[in-house]
């Protein structure tokens, strides 16, 4: 597990990253010392958002650990903040109303199945993040996706069929792979502001409700100032 001060961090490295984007001329992210976690490759995606109202303005990651976080994180943010094919480049006049998220995610992993497909059993919306993958194309949706929408399994699973570009019901053919994986969410309660936690979903060792957008969350830290073709969006 992320600790609470480590992940505050992360969120201040996306945000000047982010910011640094809608500099013109482009500038190099300063990137200084950080903890020697931030070398391991790891999956991420950063959301950027517009306040008021949760605006999604950007969300780009990678679904896997190809690259060390350090460099993901920076990649990730840019990305999110002018790559996002889905949204025109983020202008320095909406930095004031920016606020920043961050998905760390775990390695996906398969979806057990049977003859009939993706066993429905195995994932679980608001835990579980969904990757479809198919010679047409390939598509990857968060786990709070799900848990903000209120959708069902078979709902998460052709919401993510769809983010492919595939018919919503593909995810039942032997052709498509289904993946599932999870994440550790730190994020801006306001624009800038404190970092916290958001609150899981709720598993079997829980019991409680799975939390919506706006729901409870875990106060960490501030963030610190960060010591540096665009990846898939969400």
């Amino acid at each position: 597990m992320v600790g609470d001060a480590d992940g505050a961090l992360a969120v201040g490295v996306a945000r000047l990253a982010a910011v640094t984007a809608t500099a013109r001329p482009a500038r190099t992210v300063p990137v200084g010392p950080l903890p020697a976690w931030f070398d391991q490759p790891r999956g991420v995606f950063v959301t950027l958002k517009i306040e008021p109202g949760d605006h999604l303005r950007g969300c780009i990651g990678y679904p896997r650990p190809m690259l060390p976080l350090r460099t993901a994180l920076v990649e990730a943010a840019r990305g999110a903040a002018v790559h996002d094919p889905r949204f025109p480049p983020l202008e320095a006049r909406e930095v004031a109303s920016l606020r920043v998220e961050v998905s760390l995610l775990t390695v996906p992993e398969p979806v057990p199945s049977d003859a009939t497909g993706p066993l429905l059993t195995e994932i679980e919306p608001g835990r579980h993040g969904l990757i479809v993958d198919a010679p047409q194309g390939s598509g990857l949706l968060l786990p709070q996706v799900a848990a903000e929408e209120g959708w069902s399994t078979e709902e998460f699973l052709a919401a993510t069929c769809e983010k492919a570009g595939l018919p919503p019901s593909a995810w039942r053919s032997r052709a498509v792979r289904v993946l599932r994986f999870e994440a550790e969410v730190f994020a801006e309660a306001s624009p800038a502001g404190e970092v916290v936690r958001l609150r899981p979903a709720a598993g079997p060792s829980d019991g409680g409700p799975a939390p919506r957008s706006g729901g409870p969350r875990t106060p960490t830290s501030r963030p610190r100032a960060p010591p540096r073709g665009p990846p898939p969006s969400a």
